[in-house]
């Protein structure tokens, strides 16, 4: 009956006195690559380095070490070990003095659990009961866990990962017996044993570590003596800081999380990193560079590099350049050139013009203020002349480009207010990185769109690819882009690629890819301001072939062309296909006179998909006519439109998508109609 009582009265104070496991500190938020290697982690608010570590995070030798040292009957005991309290007791009482300790991990994590700056017998006493009280609630493998997460190691690394990662710059997983016994001996004494601040306190305690082991038997005398002559590490490393800038972003977005999934691969964005902070090195001050790479299959984004350095202020390191909207200057070319292939307005070997052009009052110039006259698609597009460009997007027209970019879910911001021009031709909008990443990943898919991501999350449908161009068409892009020769002095790599500059040489891009990788690089200054002698091809491209160099992915053979879009030589082409005409591109004449009006976009028959603004608002449909005579009366079914224009262009916002009939009337009464699909 005393048994009993007594048994419910130390149920009683169990239950009436628990331990405080609700003051477990918690652990590092970390930010981890698609194989759960650390790229990032922030302290904890404390200021901690404590990332979670269990047992199979560390070197089976490692737990041996830890348990053989530290607590021996650690599975067989309760929490207390009765053998080593009774030799510690007996050695107090015969030599007056501690001699060994009885401490189990069980007591060491109650310890770090309620620390107490005062170390007396009652103290003890508490640590006894709560070690008693731990194991209780707490199994083996729970214990020895926190034991490897919170054991101090000096200064404000706790746990067993954190010193690793700062003393020997890895992840436990692997270690030597020296490394093994190191990280023994520190937690005993954590700041006297510092190896960067006392490296002789250390290098006698690993001594004493590895002594023991050979002693227990998990080391031999040839690994002792191996490890006793292995380097000590002198210096704290500073742990991974990969990916910073994606880091920040999703600790913004999630700031109690306790880890942060990515598709990233450490190895490629470590890569990536290195390019971008050596690019810089050679480019003026205040110059930043921004780097993404992605799987154009799975749409994982591998290496996410926001600016040149994460800690360099002077390029304002802290800003991550892949999400600013900027101007895209060239890279949109491509798409224009795949939508004019896809609705059979030209050919590869198609002649177009590269003349100084008035486009309703636009005057495009091209970069280097020179024109090449008559050449050819290909060539156009391979030398990125303006000129050339505007004209497919004249007769494409801009709001089908840009229906067509978001309806891929790539995202393309108009100046306020304004509906889409033909500046858009030369980057007169805004967008980022990311989404030039997305519309380059479409066209290394054959012309299918895929969402680009940076995590995967769990149980949530993936949206079936959009079509950005059809096969043919982005079969035709990729072997105009495949031709363009690279920079000199870069790597030979076999890539399809495209350069931009925007407007006051204020950003430079370069996108390219292979069968299976894409890259894009942008350069420029976060603010901005302008880069007398930035391009895209002379600055940013360089970057780009050293980073598919770099990036340690295995290249991949890019599609090779479908059949039937093998480009006939310019004298076996069709008639209507032999030169891009001046009237079918809808070009405005000065010398028009007195001729009837035509409309000469939408073409008659035309099936137009109308665009969207941000908020979900139908965007206006441009209309554009051909001589006539100002001013102008436009009906849409019979019903007048609001004003009379005196330009030759305007816009209209269809009711809804089906059949509609445009008419114009000019000063003299003449007429024009086209009927059209609205989509």
């Amino acid at each position: 009956m005393m048994v009993g009582a007594g048994w419910l009265a130390l149920n009683w104070l169990d239950e009436a006195f628990p331990p405080p496991l609700d003051r477990i500190g918690p652990t590092s938020a970390e930010m981890q690559d698609q194989d759960g290697q650390l790229l990032r982690a922030f302290t904890t608010p404390e200021g901690r380095w404590r990332l979670k570590t269990t047992a199979d995070d560390v070197d089976p030798l490692l737990i041996r070490m830890v348990i053989a040292y530290e607590d021996h009957r650690f599975y067989q005991h309760a929490g207390l070990d009765a053998l080593a309290l009774g030799r510690a007791a007996y050695q107090l009482i015969t030599h007056g003095r501690i001699v060994s300790g009885a401490s189990t991990l069980s007591m060491q994590v109650a310890r770090l659990i309620e620390p107490r700056k005062a170390r007396s017998f009652s103290q003890k006493l508490l640590q006894m009961a709560r070690a008693v009280q731990i194991e209780r609630r707490m199994s083996k493998a729970q214990i020895l866990d926190l034991y490897l997460t919170h054991a101090p190691y000096g200064g404000n690394l706790e746990g067993v990962r954190a010193a690793s990662l700062a003393y020997f710059n890895k992840e436990p997983k692997h270690l030597t017996p020296a490394e093994a016994a190191l990280l023994v001996a520190l937690p005993q004494l954590p700041e006297r044993r510092r190896p960067d601040r006392y490296p002789d306190n250390a290098l006698h305690a690993r001594e004493r570590v590895l002594a023991r082991m050979q002693t227990a038997g998990i080391v031999s005398a040839i690994e002792v003596a191996q490890a006793s002559a292995a380097h000590l590490p002198r210096r704290r490393l500073e742990l991974p800081l990969l990916a910073a800038n994606l880091a920040d972003e999703k600790r913004r977005k999630r700031p109690e999380s306790p880890l942060y999934p990515t598709t990233l691969r450490k190895s490629v964005q470590a890569a990536m990193e290195t390019v971008a902070r050596e690019a810089a090195q050679r480019l003026p001050p205040k110059v930043s560079v921004a780097i993404m790479v992605a799987d154009a299959q799975t749409g994982n984004i591998l290496a996410h590099v926001g600016s040149a350095n994460y800690l360099d202020a002077s390029r304002s390191g802290w800003l991550d350049m892949t999400r600013f909207e900027r101007s895209p200057g060239s890279t949109l070319k491509p798409l224009i050139y795949g939508l004019a292939f896809e609705q059979g307005m030209i050919a590869q070997e198609t002649v177009i013009e590269d003349r100084p052009a008035d486009f309703y009052g636009y005057r495009p110039k091209n970069f280097d203020m020179t024109y090449q006259g008559d050449v050819t698609v290909r060539q156009a597009l391979q030398l990125s002349l303006n000129v050339p460009a505007v004209r497919l997007l004249n007769a494409v027209g801009p709001s089908q480009m840009l229906s067509r970019l978001r309806k891929a879910n790539i995202k393309i911001q108009l100046p306020s207010q304004e509906t889409p021009g033909l500046a858009l031709a030369l980057g007169g909008a805004g967008t980022t990185l990311k989404d030039l990443m997305a519309l380059y990943t479409a066209l290394a898919r054959q012309g299918s769109s895929i969402r680009l991501k940076n995590c995967v999350t769990p149980n949530v449908n993936t949206p079936e690819p959009e079509l950005l161009l059809d096969k043919a068409a982005a079969s035709s892009i990729t072997d105009i882009l495949a031709g363009v020769a690279p920079p000199l002095g870069s790597p030979r790599e076999r890539i399809a690629y495209k350069t931009g500059t925007s407007y006051g040489y204020r950003d430079g891009w370069s996108i390219g890819y292979d069968g299976r990788t894409v890259i894009g690089v942008w350069v420029g200054r976060p603010d901005n301001s302008a880069i007398p002698g930035l391009s895209g091809y002379g600055t940013a491209a360089p970057i780009l072939f050293q980073a598919f160099a770099r990036s340690g992915i295995a290249p991949t053979s890019l599609p090779t062309a479908l059949s039937g879009t093998q480009h006939p030589k310019q004298a076996d082409l069709p008639a209507g296909l032999k030169r891009f005409s001046r009237e079918s591109n809808g070009l405005v004449s000065l010398r028009a006179g007195e001729k009837a009006p035509v409309i000469v976009y939408p073409p008659e028959g035309s099936h137009v998909e109308l665009g969207k603004d941000q908020d979900g608002q139908a965007l206006p449909l441009a209309l554009k006519l051909q001589a006539g005579r100002a001013p102008f009366r436009w009906l849409a079914n019979g019903q007048p439109l609001p004003d009379l224009v005196r330009t030759r262009n305007t816009n209209w916002v269809p009711k809804g998508a089906g059949y509609s009939t445009l008419t114009v009337i000019d000063a003299l009464g003449r007429t024009a109609s086209v009927g059209i699909f609205v989509r």
